[in-house]
């Protein structure tokens, strides 16, 4: 069995880290190349930098900013954010990303992930999806969760799956923020129907949140910034909590 995965979001934006509730109400939450390191020496698993107002302003992820990310971890890295060819991909992975997430650029041209994936291997690929629920269904949004799309989730994850993406970002707009613990439905929906690893993406609140991630939403990994950021729990409590509930984990 592969071992469950615990990874820090820095959400950056204008070279800081923030965090924000559904997507809004944004705060800072420190500098990027600190909170990296501080959490490469606390034992996160990976690593997700994402640039969350590059696509909706038209501009270029940070390079400088992943540079210097990257050169204070030494665990995997994910870089996202105004992703939107193969030579963007080119230029993060070259700054030191080991993976990079596309999404507004994917929903806009499918055939990116297909590019990314034959040019640099399904490994480096992660396809990250904005979701919000509308009555029995979840829609994807792009551009940093301000447009709505026709497309339906579960549909999508299984697109993106064929075109050759190697893992899923699942962010629940609905749950972003809340502290209220992930859409486990939607997990779980999305892990019965894809056969990539999915991560979990919005809500994490305590440490029960992660684990019904993995137990009911049948996660691979679970992405979480709040609780770590301002100091609500360690690293290092998160996985030994994790590991008294029987979840295979990497102290």
């Amino acid at each position: 069995m592969l071992t469950k995965r615990i990874i820090p979001c820095l959400d950056i934006d204008q070279g800081r880290v923030v965090k924000g509730v559904n997507f809004i109400n944004i705060k800072d939450a420190g500098d990027p190349a600190e909170l990296a390191k501080f959490y490469d020496e606390e034992g996160a698993d990976e690593l997700v930098f994402l640039d969350i107002t590059a696509t909706h302003e038209g501009r270029e992820t940070i390079v400088e900013v992943v540079k210097k990310v990257s050169s204070q971890v030494f665990i995997p890295l994910t870089v996202g954010g105004g992703i939107r060819n193969v030579l963007d991909m080119k230029q993060m992975l070259e700054a030191g990303a080991d993976k990079v997430s596309i999404n507004s650029s994917a929903v806009a041209d499918p055939l990116i992930i297909n590019k990314c994936s034959n040019e640099f291997g399904s490994q480096c690929v992660v396809s990250a999806i904005d979701v919000k629920r509308n009555e029995d269904e979840w829609i994807v949004y792009t551009h940093g969760g301000r447009k709505e799309t026709n497309l339906n989730a579960l549909d999508w994850v299984q697109e993106i799956e064929e075109r050759g993406a190697g893992e899923i970002l699942l962010t629940s707009m609905d749950k972003d923020g809340s502290n209220i613990g992930y859409d486990n439905e939607l997990l779980q929906k999305v892990n019965d129907l894809v056969n990539i690893p999915v991560i979990a993406s919005g809500g994490a609140g305590n440490l029960r949140h992660l684990y019904e991630a993995f137990n009911t939403g049948k996660s691979d990994a679970v992405l979480a910034a709040s609780i770590f950021h301002f100091g609500k729990f360690s690293i290092k409590e998160a996985k030994e909590y994790l590991i008294s509930k029987n979840i295979s984990i990497r102290l």
